[in-house]
């Protein structure tokens, strides 16, 4: 009965371990996804303005 005891709080932990995985990791996709959806309104912003970036001739990209 003690071993099924000890096997219960060790389950019960791990599910209350997880849980707390879980809902950090809910709070950072929900973080990003604003952050995604703001880039994504300020890119379309910026292309409506035409603003956008022009690679001329045979300028190299900045990576380079």
């Amino acid at each position: 009965m003690q071993h099924l005891e000890e096997q219960i709080a060790h389950l019960a932990r791990t599910v209350e371990d997880l849980n707390s995985v879980v809902t950090r990791q809910q709070d950072e996709i929900d973080r990003l996804t604003r952050r995604v959806e703001l880039l994504m309104r300020r890119e379309g912003e910026r292309a409506q303005e035409g603003s956008g970036g022009i690679v001329l001739g045979d300028e190299r990209p900045p990576h380079y």
